[in-house]
């Protein structure tokens, strides 16, 4: 079955948008945060608590990190990574382009593809557009991305314009092949195209345009959030969303903050990942919705009160701020996972608050309230 979304419903104020996808592992209500498994784990969660207590609806795993480790031949004789790892509900894979091309000093790019060094142990790789397809038939996560070239956020406008021309000839090859695979595990795989083009509204209005013509079952937006101003990135999304189909999913890649995702659900984004509820939970940063907490922060030291008294996983009342404040500074692995878990279940209520929010009418003076709050630091 084809991956299908159905836009539910429109906010009046905004271009903030409810609906449904649906895959063969299951069903996504948009907008969705999407958990990043990079090696097909969320790091330090068990997928029973990323499915049961943060409520996550899928999640992605990484192209470049799962054909390093454990390799296409034992994904495939396990059945795929949903068997592999035994996450059940749908899954995204990115093509690894961001991986490959922030290893600057180890990677050559050519027009037949990118040649590029392990960061495990220096031996050589060649991706391709067709290559990374079979890659991604291989790991069988539900959705798949397109091979590109992710330029730096300021890269001069000559390069980013020759960058989107060589991922536009990519993006070809990687639907060639696409129409010329099957899926091997009996479930559907859609393919997303990525919008690039850097800081310049003509380069992103042109590839807009441009991935239109593939009628995919939804479309990326890439190479934001590495390195141009905040405002800048909330311009590119209003240019490419005005391009983009209505009836199809919008996925903003990498990005980003609480504050970032609320902003980019206000201006026609449906879908979202990032590392920084993981990452920045293994270094004592917990987010919520009154602010921002540094638990390894002295003042927490003696607050007996639980970690967050509104939030919907186990640990956010099982445990004070007290003791995870004690986990941190001790440097014990419990801290992590519990700051993780909270995060990541914190990302997915944001996220659903918005859905309910856009249905009632009200997402733009709710958005308004709720960015005041997000920004603080308690």
């Amino acid at each position: 079955m084809r991956m299908k979304f159905t836009l539910q419903h429109k906010d009046p104020a905004s271009r903030a948008r409810a609906g449904e996808i649906v895959t063969d592992h299951g069903r996504i209500l948009t907008p969705i945060f999407m958990p990043v498994g990079t090696a097909a784990t969320v790091k330090g969660i068990f997928h029973r608590d990323v499915r049961n207590e943060a409520k996550a609806q899928i999640i992605l795993a990484n192209t470049y990190h799962l054909y390093l480790r454990p390799g296409m031949e034992i994904l495939e004789r396990a059945g795929g990574v949903h068997r592999f790892s035994t996450w059940d509900g749908p899954m995204l894979t990115d093509s690894g382009g961001f991986q490959v091309f922030s290893l600057a000093d180890c990677r050559k790019l050519k027009e037949e593809g990118c040649h590029f060094r392990s960061h495990i142990d220096g031996s050589k790789h060649l991706f391709t557009p067709e290559s990374v397809i079979d890659t991604e038939r291989t790991i069988g996560a539900d959705i798949m991305m397109a091979f590109d070239e992710c330029p730096p956020g300021d890269a001069p406008r000559d390069y980013a314009a020759r960058s989107l021309a060589l991922t536009e000839r990519w993006l070809d090859r990687c639907f060639n092949r696409y129409h010329q695979t099957s899926p091997k595990y009996g479930h559907y795989q859609a393919l997303f195209p990525i919008v690039q083009g850097c800081s310049y509204p003509d380069l992103r209005a042109h590839a807009a345009e441009n991935v239109k013509q593939y009628d995919a079952d939804g479309y990326a937006i890439g190479g934001l959030a590495v390195g141009e101003p905040t405002e800048v990135m909330y311009e590119m999304i209003e240019v490419v969303n005005a391009i983009l189909p209505e009836d199809r999913p919008r996925y903003l890649m990498g990005v980003g903050t609480p504050v970032n995702i609320l902003e980019a659900i206000e201006r026609g984004v449906d879908m979202f990942d990032c590392v920084m509820p993981t990452r920045n939970g293994r270094n004592g940063q917990l987010f919520t919705a009154e602010g921002v907490i540094n638990i390894r922060n002295k003042k927490w030291e003696d607050d007996f009160s639980p970690i967050d008294p509104d939030g919907t996983a186990f640990v956010d009342t099982l445990y004070s701020k007290a003791y995870l404040h004690h986990l941190c500074v001790c440097g014990e692995m419990l801290a992590a996972q519990i700051a993780s878990l909270h995060n990541i279940a914190f990302y997915l209520r944001l996220v659903t608050m918005a859905r309910q929010h856009i249905l009632d009418g009200d997402f733009v003076p709710w958005k308004q309230a709720m960015v005041q709050k997000l920004t603080r630091r308690l």
